[in-house]
């Protein structure tokens, strides 16, 4: 089914502004990496290991449903990469 000429700009603006989230989401995760890294090397100068811990810690403190959230999340972002 063909779409309409009107909504051609809107599905253009659409695809447009998913390509800029996508970029900004993989600009943060690659910041993201590269802080774990620099904390690895150098404790404590980030603090962002301490900050995961504590993500994943309210994960699991949420029990069965934390769980099923957290492997949601996995699973749509590996989705997304392949």
């Amino acid at each position: 089914m063909a779409t309409p000429k009107s909504s051609m700009p809107m599905l253009n603006g659409m695809s447009t502004l998913t390509d800029w989230l996508r970029a900004a989401t993989e600009l943060g995760l690659a910041l993201i990496l590269a802080f774990v890294i620099i904390d690895v090397l150098f404790p404590g100068t980030t603090g962002i290991v301490n900050n995961l811990g504590v993500i994943v810690g309210q994960f699991s403190k949420e029990g069965l449903a934390g769980l099923i959230a957290l492997l949601m999340f996995l699973l749509i972002f590996k989705n997304r990469s392949a």
